[in-house]
């Protein structure tokens, strides 16, 4: 016997993400760790010249509950692409506690930040200005990598030039390529395979309204 997620499940995953003090706790816990590895790795290293760090943006960084609960309203509009487009043109995310803090810190330790997205190239210049408005530093063309090629592409057009100390996302492609359309079992053998990882220099933030495993099937108990 197998149950497949009810209607109301995202509804529910929404309303966590947006309401929950839990998810609030948990993304300050992100950046308390974030914070330890960033101050590790530039005393390891004797400065930050040369040093960076690539981040997500979106459940990463901004907070983008608004837009899903106006999609739960609607239906099918959190599958539209134009409804997504138009928040990045004209929205007001805020800041995931904790994100201003850490990301100042790491400008002034002179590590070079680099914001790596999904979000539309067509609106790079409203995601510029959106960062911008909330105060995040570096915020320049060339270090706000957006949709084209693979996220896996352009993290290794920023290790040409930089070593790489820490990752911050929501997403497991946001680590690594390997897990980009990756079947969810084969995401959790790479999650063991890369277990050490976890919580050093890859940081992983909670998004429980996307995901490859949104439509898995529950395996419930099974009583005698």
């Amino acid at each position: 016997m197998t149950l497949t997620r009810p209607p109301h499940d995202h509804a529910i995953a929404v309303r966590y993400q947006q309401a929950s003090a839990e998810v609030r706790a948990l993304q300050r816990q992100c950046y308390a760790l974030a914070t330890l590895r960033l101050q590790a790795a530039v005393d390891q290293a004797g400065g930050g010249a040369g040093l960076a760090i690539v981040s997500d943006i979106d459940e990463t960084i901004l907070d983008n509950s608004a837009v899903m609960a106006l999609a739960m309203h609607h239906d099918g509009m959190f599958q539209n692409l134009d409804t997504w487009k138009l928040w990045e043109r004209e929205g007001d995310p805020h800041l995931i506690p904790g994100a201003a803090e850490f990301f100042a810190l790491a400008d002034r330790l002179g590590v070079t930040i680099f914001y790596v997205s999904d979000r539309f190239e067509e609106n790079k210049l409203a995601t510029i200005a959106t960062l911008s408005r909330l105060g995040l530093p570096q915020v320049r063309a060339e270090q706000v990598l957006l949709f084209g090629p693979p996220k896996a592409e352009r993290r290794a057009a920023v290790e040409r030039d930089h070593r790489l100390i820490l990752q911050l996302g929501d997403t497991l492609h946001d680590f690594d390529g390997a897990y980009a359309g990756a079947a969810l079992e084969d995401q959790h053998r790479l999650s063991l395979d890369h277990a050490d990882r976890f919580g050093q220099d890859w940081i992983v933030f909670p998004n429980a309204a996307h995901g490859t495993w949104m439509q898995a099937e529950l395996r419930p108990w099974q009583p005698a």
